[in-house]
């Protein structure tokens, strides 16, 4: 089987950084400030990049939003089709009633993922709103869901990966576009 190829970088780390910092902005101005805010982070790459957006927030605006991670494995749709889905664990230090929650994720794409973490964050409490902010947008939406904050927009096509590269998980922080071999040149879809 072909393996994948890199298409291009997209982002490097300080295009990730500016975006972070673009995002904290925004989330800042919508919500009138930050103490009233909670950042949950999806597993895995999305509970790398609420941190680092919260430590954007914390120099804007002088507090530190608290932040949680959600693994949503047991909540996606697709389960069953998976022989053993891999847990990583829930940690969320704070109650989520009433509070304005942001899930953080890496890239959007069917919107699957983001349903399956609000089912989670519903099982654990009833917030006052839940907001979405990613660091890729890259359309293909399967639901009705969009990004209240998105660090970037990138068209790409189904046959193409976006894929997010960022510490602890990886060497580098970037974004990077991945062409997938199809059947027309030899690989299985």
């Amino acid at each position: 089987m072909d393996q994948p190829v890199l298409k291009a970088q997209i982002m490097d780390g300080q295009g990730m950084s500016r975006a972070l910092t673009r995002i904290a902005h925004e989330i800042i101005e919508r919500n009138e400030g930050a103490s009233k805010i909670a950042l949950v982070g999806i597993v895995r790459r999305g509970a790398a990049i609420a941190p680092l957006l919260a430590n954007e927030i914390e120099k804007i605006e002088g507090v530190r939003p608290p932040v949680g991670t959600l693994d949503v494995s047991f909540y996606r749709d697709d389960v069953s089709r998976k022989i053993a889905p891999v847990e990583f664990g829930t940690d969320i230090p704070f109650g989520v009633d009433d509070r304005d929650i942001v899930l953080v994720d890496d890239v959007l794409y069917t919107g699957r993922t983001i349903r399956a973490a609000l089912d989670a964050l519903i099982d654990l409490g009833r917030p006052k709103t839940v907001q979405l902010a990613v660091m890729i947008d890259r359309g293909h939406r399967e639901l009705p869901i969009r990004a209240d904050y998105v660090g970037k927009n990138v068209p790409s096509s189904h046959e193409e990966d976006v894929r997010v590269t960022i510490a602890p998980y990886d060497e580098v922080n970037a974004v990077e576009i991945w062409t997938r071999p199809t059947e027309k040149n030899g690989g299985d879809r």
